[in-house]
């Protein structure tokens, strides 16, 4: 039976690709850009990646989860004991991951994020020992599938956007240091029992959508207005259709009229999209729909970066491997990884080459683009239901 089901993939994997070549966008035109693959763990146990010096040597480190990769030779080391988790049954306990130096010694930690609506941790960096690292309760509820780590408060430091299931509420979580102690402080961005915070809620977003210079939070349904005084709660919400069910929602003004758009992509099911923001004659706004590509389902996570560096944004996604256990649609298909190459128009509409990267990895939750090493390149870090993939731009 196991043979079986590998050969029918196989099979359909094929199709898919077949089909992939009629169905794509514009690939005619465009930066010819190869990635070096390093596959750095083939067990299942997180979802998320990110990046950060672990150990204070200079060169950009790898943590996915419960393990460390020291570059160069991308050693693993523990963070806590980790557990191998068998993707066609189940999900991890590592969805999400963020690096920043919590508690201000000097040393970056790692903050992670558990199944929806269950914990989130920051476990802090033991200084070069070698320790597992400390586990530190942030909140005992974090709900939406796509939590973000952004400064809301513009005070340089980093804070954690994400809701909360049984408020029926949106906050943000600023950290501070006293005494060598760390607090978090939880701040309302919504009114309780408000809509598009729950469990699963999918898409969670953060860019200026109004353009008086303060960037708001946004979700499916709508966005929150930032206010000049962040102690003020709750921010004003603004209804407005910003399509299905999606991961990360991204702002850039992509066809350049001067007011932010939004760019989001299917957690499960087909599409990948930029959203047109337009004003009526009253100034009222609305968004209008485009979509990029259809042609792959459950692209559960995004990155916008300029990726061949000519000023443009470009952004990474690709299919989120048994994201429901290959139950979804398109479940069964190929993980593929692709980036998109912004081009404009004679009209100044956003055109978009996709380029493939890999097939056989594909996305998880989240994942970072860094330059890894030093080289004016961004690279690609990404874990999921495959394992952990660190891919570098040639």
């Amino acid at each position: 039976m196991k043979y079986f089901t590998i050969t029918i993939r196989f099979l359909i994997g094929c199709l898919f690709l077949i089909h992939v070549a009629w169905t794509t966008v514009a690939q005619t035109r465009g930066t010819d850009i190869k990635f070096r693959k390093y596959h750095l763990w083939d067990e299942f146990y997180t979802e998320g990646a990110t990046v950060g010096d672990v150990n204070k040597d200079g060169k950009m480190d790898i943590l996915a989860g419960a393990r460390w990769f020291e570059a160069p030779d991308w050693k693993a080391h523990d963070i806590w004991k980790h557990k191998k988790f068998d993707y066609t049954k189940g999900y991890s306990d590592s969805f999400l991951n963020f690096t920043m130096d919590v508690n201000e010694d000097g040393w970056v930690d790692l903050i992670c994020f558990d199944f929806p609506g269950k914990e989130v941790y920051w476990f802090e960096n033991p200084a070069g020992k070698d320790l597992l690292w400390k586990r530190n309760l942030i909140d005992s509820i974090a709900s939406n599938e796509s939590p973000m780590m952004v400064d809301i408060d513009s005070n340089g430091k980093p804070d954690l956007v994400f809701g909360n299931e049984k408020l029926g509420q949106m906050a943000w979580f600023s950290a501070s240091v006293k005494l060598k102690k760390v607090s978090w402080t939880r701040n309302p961005i919504s009114e309780q029992n408000s809509k598009g915070v729950g469990l699963f809620s999918h898409g969670l977003g953060w860019g200026d959508i109004n353009g008086d210079g303060i960037k708001d939070v946004m979700i499916r349904g709508g966005w929150w207005e930032a206010p000049k005084d962040m102690k003020v709660t709750p921010w004003k919400f603004h209804e407005a259709d910003l399509g299905e069910s999606c991961a990360q929602m991204l702002t850039y003004d992509f066809d350049g009229d001067g007011d932010a758009d939004v760019l989001a992509s299917s957690a499960h099911a087909y599409g990948v999209w930029w959203y047109e923001q337009v004003f009526d004659k009253n100034k009222n706004s609305s968004f209008i729909t485009h979509t990029i590509d259809s042609s792959y389902s459950e692209t559960h996570s995004i990155v916008l970066e300029d990726v061949n560096r000519d000023g443009l944004p470009d952004f990474v996604t690709g299919k989120r491997f048994f994201s429901h256990q290959g139950k979804g649609p398109g479940g069964m298909e190929p993980a593929v990884l692709y980036w998109y190459e912004l081009l404009k128009d004679g009209k100044q509409k956003p055109v978009w080459v996709r380029h493939l990267i890999d097939d056989t990895s594909g996305v998880g939750i989240q994942f970072v683009m860094e330059d890894m090493n030093k080289d004016g390149k961004l690279d690609i870090v990404i874990a999921n239901k495959n394992g952990v993939f660190y891919f570098e731009q040639q």
